[in-house]
């Protein structure tokens, strides 16, 4: 092992093992010169290819004696104590109590008392360092932020955003927590540091850190498969579905596409019912291949965590995250926060104004992003990341168990739109990537109304939480940056100034597309079928039921609570027109017709990166009513054949003598299937009265009429 190897894997076990290690008093003997050292310090060890960038503060105590602590940013490890602080006159010399090797550190301070120069020695091996006095870094940073108000004020007048919150942390403290402009247009109401707004897909840490604290617990293996803990849980793909573990579920490598607009809206459907969907939907992809953003697969980390707790998501992370950290306004639901008297109201920008628009609750999907909460309590769960897992003095998870879940596990394939970030990765519940050379673990958010961002430079101790109440803002990423460049120094690039100059054009460019699609129109088309004939209910069983309505001469759809208009495009494809909900807007149908001539499915483009989710249409659902089907039974003839009907159940059967029982089954066009045969179809014939009169049995030769007997009439004896 090379001497730079040594020191490193050194400081990491330390930082795991003994962070609760106590200092101990230095002995000085030289108040005027303690004075002169205690302060902020920074430097670096020069090991042999590399500099290890140190942080060390010292202090004075009340008895005029030295204290201090170091941080190695590359290891995370903050504040760990130092201890044998010793001067005698300009030396010192201080060691870091309890990690193998008795490193110490012997200098001397400068003429000017603003350097410490000298060598550090570990296990034998001795290499230079040197440490520059520096201004603190909280009350450094908190002046760089005290001229950001006109910035922000005007980024959100020129990017249409109405109200922004946002917190800065640096290390353990907050140092910036303010609101801007308005929670509530409308009312006129400020946006405060304690308003309450949607994080969205910020949510997803939260779940991923309350598993994180049942692995600490043994409770639970990110890497064993899902069904140690699920025996039902099933997929499409049966080598995926025995394979696929927790880690796999946060990291979005499943080979699951999106799938969103299966939950979206969808308030009927429990959690359970919706894990157990996933075994009808399709693979765009073989497990761990690629990175496909996917809410669904962090639905099942939630139940996962209700599986292993007992508890209600909700609940396991109330108990586990918020209440640790002192959370207590943050919410679940956007029910919840109008019951608070701060929040904020949801807008988006359309048609070149800010509109109010509904909120939209997604409590179903909970575990992918529905807290809400403030940036004021959003910066405790800053601080225990930015901390190794450690808030106040309660250390809420293993600093190698947080390490893992910043790590990056699953690479992103997409060329980042500026040479000054790196590619990015999937972490647990975190996206992982370098802004400019620094480390950025961040995550952004944004639902109905709302959109969020958590961003962290976990080696440089700043955090960031934003929170608007725009829909689909790009002001929380540019905002972040611009702040990042201030305080750690950077050149500044005008990141919010480009985006409103790209903004017009950006509108102007949607307009020429909106027309180029209104041209991809066939003209002169008409429907092959009447249009009352699409009506009626249709069912994929991932997806659930889609409603196709007639009304008024009009056809309109329903699906997951959603009702939008349709106009018919061309062929057997309609579009979705404008609807208090725009969900569905521009979206195109296009049914299917079976080779009998009915209207039999509608395939839908509700996962753009896979094949239309193709929905069969129901049978009328009087043929699952007891009471009518109890009308069908009954003896029926054709020479002196005699076919009987009857019901068992919620079931119809056919007997016909020397031939075995057959079941027969629902279908579309009012007809019937043989379970046993399916290609013999039959059809129940009616007379104007409604009463049935016989049937038809169908077959590939050729159409049968049998007629209904009662119980007093003889059958025909064969001629």
């Amino acid at each position: 092992m090379n001497s730079r190897n040594f020191l490193v894997r050194t400081l990491i076990f330390f930082f795991i093992g003994l962070l609760i290690a106590s200092s101990v008093p230095a002995q000085t003997a030289n108040t005027e010169i303690s004075q002169k050292i205690a302060g902020h310090w920074e430097g670096a060890i020069e090991l042999p290819g590399m500099k290890l960038e140190v942080l060390v503060d010292f202090k004075l105590t009340a008895e005029k004696k030295l204290e201090g602590a170091i941080s190695i940013p590359i290891q995370k490890a903050k504040d760990l104590p130092l201890t044998d602080i010793v001067i005698a006159d300009k030396d010192i010399s201080f060691a870091i109590a309890g990690v193998p090797g008795n490193p110490v550190f012997k200098g001397k301070l400068d003429e000017s008392g603003q350097k410490i120069s000298g060598n550090f020695t570990q296990s034998g091996q001795t290499f230079p360092f040197t440490l520059s006095k520096g201004e603190d870094p909280v009350a450094k940073a908190k002046k760089i932020l005290e001229g950001m108000d006109s910035t922000i004020n005007k980024a959100m007048a020129d990017l249409k955003v109405p109200g922004l919150a946002l917190a800065v942390v640096k290390d353990k403290e907050v140092i910036f927590a303010k609101g801007f402009g308005l929670r509530d247009v409308e009312n006129k109401l400020p946006m405060t540091p304690d308003t309450l707004l949607a994080i969205g897909s910020a949510t997803k840490a939260f779940t991923t850190f309350a598993l994180a604290r049942l692995a600490d617990e043994g409770k639970m293996s990110w890497d064993q498969p899902v069904r140690t803990y699920i025996p039902w849980f099933k997929l499409s793909d049966p080598l995926i579905t025995e394979r696929i573990t927790p880690r796999d579920l946060v990291t979005h490598r499943s080979g699951l596409p999106r799938h969103d607009l299966l939950w979206y809206n969808n308030y009927q459907a429990t959690r359970e019912e919706l894990v157990r969907r996933l075994a009808y939907l399709k693979f765009t992809a073989d497990l761990r291949q690629k990175f496909q953003y996917n809410n669904l697969m962090f639905l099942t980390a939630g139940y996962l965590l209700e599986v292993l707790s007992g508890k209600t998501w909700e609940e396991a992370v109330r108990e586990l995250v918020l209440n640790p950290l002192e959370m207590k306004r943050t919410n679940f639901s956007v029910l919840d926060s109008q019951k608070d008297q701060d929040f904020a109201q949801p807008y988006l920008y359309r048609d070149g104004k800010i509109q109010k628009i509904p909120f939209r609750n997604i409590t179903n999907m909970g575990p992918a992003g529905s807290i809400n909460s403030s940036v004021r309590e959003m910066s405790n769960w800053v601080i225990v990341h930015l901390n190794s897992g450690k808030f106040g003095d309660k250390q809420l998870l293993n600093p190698a168990t947080l390490n893992d879940l910043h790590l990056p596990h699953m690479p992103i394939e997409q060329t980042p739109a500026t040479p000054y970030l790196s590619p990015a990765s999937y972490a647990m519940g975190w996206f992982v990537d370098y802004y400019r050379g620094h480390q950025r673990v961040y995550h952004g958010g944004n639902i109905d109304g709302f959109s969020a961002l958590v961003s962290m430079l976990p080696q440089d101790g700043y955090g960031f939480v934003i929170l608007t109440n725009r829909n689909g803002s790009i002001l929380p990423e540019l905002l972040v940056r611009t702040l990042t460049d201030k305080l750690l120094g950077l050149e500044p690039v005008d990141w919010i100034g480009e985006a409103v100059r790209n903004q017009a054009q950006g509108e102007e460019l949607g307009k020429k597309a909106e027309q180029k699609a209104v041209a991809r129109r066939k003209p002169g088309t008409k429907p092959a079928h009447a249009l009352n004939e699409y009506a009626g209910t249709y069912f994929h069983p991932g997806y659930g039921e889609l409603k196709v309505n007639f009304k008024d001469g009009k056809l309109s759809f329903t699906y997951n609570g959603i009702t939008t208009p349709l106009e018919h495009w061309h062929y057997e494809t309609f579009n979705g027109l404008k609807a208090e909900d725009p969900t569905f807007e521009n979206m195109k149908l296009t049914f299917q017709t079976d080779v009998n001539g009915n209207v039999s499915a509608v395939a839908a483009p509700f996962e753009p990166t896979c094949d239309d989710i193709v929905f069969k249409k129901k049978p009328d659902e009087r043929y699952y009513d007891p009471k009518f089907l109890q009308k069908l039974t009954g003896k029926y003839v054709i020479l002196n054949q005699v076919a009987t009907v009857e019901l068992k159940g919620n079931t119809l059967t056919l007997f016909v003598p020397g031939q075995p029982v057959y079941e027969l089954v629902p279908d579309i066009g009012d007809e019937f299937y043989l379970k046993q045969a399916p290609v013999i179809r039959i059809h129940f014939i009616f007379d104007p009265k409604g009463e049935v009169i016989g049937l038809e049995q169908i077959q590939p030769g050729g159409v049968f009429e049998l007629k209904k007997i009662t119980d007093k009439e003889e059958v025909p004896k064969e001629k």
